[in-house]
């Protein structure tokens, strides 16, 4: 059964939630690239296709693809991720995993130490918004630009 296109039939909720996009991507001092790893790695912790193919693909424009390909276990591959990066991957997926993580006080005192107090705050917001987008793209079944290969 065809799915419904969330952003069409409820487009005021779409502006809103494209506005909270708009000022993580554009309004922080948070790095592009890094937001864009965050959003891959919730994605793909929620199961989106659209948005793991999506932030995959915004990924290849300035980072490897072997380092793209990794990020799933970029806990496993320390070299290949920076501090920061890999400060915000384990943030991403304690507040992503939070009804399990209930955000412990290790990970959080972790996070803090890497960022700076509105970095942090952003951070976390990127990661909510993501998670909300997820939760539209997952169950809607949002179309991906991948194509499969003949």
């Amino acid at each position: 059964m065809p799915r419904l296109n969330w952003s069409e039939v409820a487009p005021e909720g779409a502006k809103a939630l494209f506005g909270i996009h708009h000022y993580v991507t554009k309004k922080t001092s948070l790095p592009e690239e890094l937001i864009h790893l965050v959003f891959l790695r919730v994605s793909q912790i929620n199961g989106c296709a659209h948005c793991i193919d999506l932030h995959s693909r915004d990924l290849r424009k300035t980072m490897s693809v072997d380092k793209v390909t990794l990020v799933p276990v970029w806990d496993e591959v320390p070299d290949l991720f920076s501090q920061t990066e890999r400060a915000a991957l384990a943030w991403a997926e304690e507040v992503t995993n939070v009804s399990e993580t209930h955000a412990s006080e290790e990970a959080y005192a972790a996070a803090a130490s890497a960022f700076e107090p509105k970095d942090l705050v952003d951070l976390t917001i990127a990661v909510a918004a993501m998670n909300a987008f997820n939760r539209l793209g997952a169950p809607f079944r949002v179309p991906v630009a991948a194509m499969a290969s003949r």
